[in-house]
């Protein structure tokens, strides 16, 4: 009888187990590969180091909104965002010519990344332009490219051949999410006025962009 009760119970320890374990639908996924902007407003795609990625951008955005989204209580987003070229990130000593660099990161029009950062090169010197990333802007100041997935490729257009100019992040976000749409926005608020070129003097771009929705 004991044999039996403890084989009933360890079968619905299994069964609640199963019940319980999560389930994750790609609801988006893209590389930009094939040029594709659907779903996507203010899209833009360039070539940058051999790929296609989702930008330049220079004091400029863009949303994806998606619908239809299966039943879920989470929803990851994750993408590579490349910071091209003179970045000065947290800077404001300059009477604001050149700084703080800005980039945001909002899902339904809340602000979960709202940071700078910095591809300043310290050289010798013991001083360079610091960075908020990966802590929110302003009241961190972290060494330039800190929490980089690579810090070594080359720029876009003043730093085009000057390997360091680009610095990758992989960055991923889960939050708690149930509706059936959600609209996902990335933007900057670049400051360079001492510059004919903005674009050329810093810009950024997305690539391998994608969105899962977890049910628990």
């Amino acid at each position: 009888m004991i044999r039996n009760i403890l084989y009933l119970f360890a079968i619905s320890l299994l069964l609640s187990c199963k019940t319980d374990s999560p389930s994750e639908t790609v609801v988006y996924n893209n590389n930009f590969e094939s040029n594709d902007l659907t779903h996507i407003s203010g899209g833009v795609i360039e070539q940058y180091n051999g790929s296609k990625v989702l930008g330049r951008y220079n004091k400029g955005s863009f949303k994806l909104a998606l619908d239809g989204l299966p039943k879920h209580a989470l929803v990851e987003v994750s993408f590579d965002l490349f910071i091209h070229d003179s970045w000065d990130g947290n800077k404001t000593g300059d009477s604001g010519r050149n700084g703080p660099d800005i980039w945001k990161f909002v899902i339904d029009g809340s602000e979960f990344i709202n940071t700078t950062f910095s591809n300043s090169d310290c050289g010798t010197s013991t001083f360079c332009d610091p960075q908020s990333y990966p802590a929110n802007y302003p009241n961190n100041n972290n060494n330039p490219k800190t929490g980089a997935f690579n810090k070594n490729l080359p720029g876009v257009c003043l730093n085009a051949n000057q390997i360091g100019g680009t610095a990758q992040y992989k960055i991923s976000k889960t939050i708690n999410h149930s509706n059936s749409s959600i609209v996902i926005e990335c933007l900057d608020e670049l400051v360079q006025t001492n510059t004919a070129d903005p674009k050329c003097d810093e810009s950024w771009s997305v690539d391998n962009l994608k969105v899962k929705v977890i049910a628990l």
